[in-house]
């Protein structure tokens, strides 16, 4: 990785390739966000049925779930620059694949080429901003991998509406080619080559923990959808925890682990990841909620109620550079703090917007006030896991960070589907869905005073 270094550093500052790499991860992010809204429009034109149809989205989300423990690893194994460049062939591909799909099964089995190479993307964007930017600029750096994360989610459901009333649903999977294939040809001529590392897999730990994180993922999807008491509930969360017992196990007697369990025990690695679960449980949580309380309240038809708490990505985006700065001005864990003490607010002044019947400004406001909170998050939190990865010099460590982000968005779907039900989402669902988040922000801020760093 020296090679990489070296190359892309310019006085403290990150080389062109880092536009690349931004409009890589955009391309990555928007692929999981654009079919939200015309799901319905797809299954019809297919003559799916709706239920079937979830499987447009499981397949992303699962695929990259399992996908992301290796992603680290194979960054090392084959060379960062070469990976980034074989998962801008894997988007491109999935998304040409998905729009020309003539049935919902290879619809399906191209959307998990798109969450297989998208799962490649995130920890090895994130690996090469950090490594290439002097410690002085790293916040800065990972700025642009959050801001990129932020305008993905909030261009996704939005460009993904108006695309598939404008020119049909096949459009929305078309317009990602050209972002990955830029991303390609501008990483392929600007990206410095980086030399490979034999590093040994350790399946058992891998297989392990990318069986856990998957099955609890399931459980938790089925949570939602099912209930507790069904069958693919508990048996997937039990599924899970027992192999993340196992891992654990495995991991303790391996010589050279996936994963080093002593990262876990890391105190910076262990609030950034805490604080990334919650953001992402927060995020997915508002961006569910409110729209359906919109529907049900005032009869606002989703694409508009889609539009009203689309401040909460478009601020994460827009504070996301002017957040990489506050963090190299203070320090990771006082940007952290201050992020997640915003979002417990945010929330909660939500929860009393929501309950005190106000006007539409205010919400709206409410949510411009929450992507404060999640900017001010993210990129601290980005931030401490990378440092702690490297130190630990475990590529796999971003990979485990970005499953927990994953894990994060799916409890917050888990959190809306229990406090919805079986009914429409009334105002004080949505009031107590707000209230969990601030409460897990400040769960996450006491976590953040836990224990001390090392290195």
């Amino acid at each position: 990785m020296t090679g990489t270094v070296d190359a892309v550093r310019t006085g403290g500052r990150l080389g062109p390739a880092t536009g690349f790499l931004v409009l890589g991860t955009f391309a990555s992010t928007i692929a999981n966000t654009l079919v939200t809204v015309p799901l319905t429009a797809i299954v019809t034109d297919l003559g799916a049925p709706l239920t079937a149809g979830t499987l447009v989205v499981v397949a992303f989300n699962l695929t990259c779930a399992a996908m992301l423990p290796f992603a680290g690893w194979l960054g090392d194994r084959l060379g960062r620059r070469r990976l980034f460049l074989i998962s801008m062939i894997g988007v491109a591909a999935g998304a040409t694949g998905a729009a020309l799909a003539p049935s919902l099964p290879l619809l399906v089995a191209f959307r998990a080429v798109q969450g297989f190479s998208g799962a490649l993307v995130l920890p090895t964007v994130l690996a090469l901003l950090t490594a290439a930017a002097t410690p002085e600029h790293r916040g800065r750096a990972v700025s642009w991998w959050a801001a990129a994360n932020g305008a993905g989610q909030a261009a996704g459901p939005t460009l993904g509406g108006f695309l598939a009333d404008a020119t049909g649903w096949r459009s929305v999977f078309a317009v990602i080619v050209p972002f990955a294939l830029v991303a390609f040809a501008g990483a392929l001529r600007g990206l410095p080559r980086d030399e490979p590392r034999a590093v040994r897999l350790e399946w058992a730990g891998a297989l392990t923990l990318t069986l856990g994180t998957v099955g609890v993922l399931l459980g938790a999807a089925a949570l939602g959808a099912v209930g507790p008491a069904a069958a693919v509930t508990w048996g997937g969360f039990g599924a899970g925890l027992a192999s993340l017992v196992m891992f654990v196990l495995v991991e303790r007697r391996a010589t050279r682990p996936f994963v080093p369990l002593g990262l876990f025990g890391d105190a910076r690695f262990a609030r950034s990841a805490v604080a990334a679960l919650v953001q992402m449980m927060c995020l997915t949580a508002t961006l569910l909620a409110v729209p359906l309380f919109l529907l049900a309240e005032f009869g606002i038809p989703a694409r508009d109620a889609g539009l009203l708490v689309v401040a909460v990505p478009v601020v994460m985006t827009v504070l996301a550079p002017v957040v990489g700065r506050l963090t190299e001005g203070w320090s990771p864990r006082l940007a952290l703090r201050c992020g997640l003490l915003v979002l417990a607010a945010a929330e909660a002044a939500l929860a009393v917007v929501l309950g005190t019947a106000s006007a539409l400004p205010a919400l709206v406001a409410g949510c411009a006030a929450i992507g404060c909170g999640m900017a001010l998050t993210q990129t601290p939190a980005a931030t401490g896991a990378a440092r702690s990865a490297q130190l630990a010099g475990s590529g796999a460590g971003l990979g485990v960070f970005n499953s927990l982000r994953f894990v994060g968005a799916a409890l917050g779907g888990v959190v809306v589907a229990l406090a919805v039900g079986d009914g429409p989402s009334d105002r004080t669902a949505t009031v107590v869905v707000a209230l969990v988040c601030a409460g897990s922000a400040l769960v996450a801020l006491g976590v953040s005073f836990a224990g001390r760093v090392r290195g």
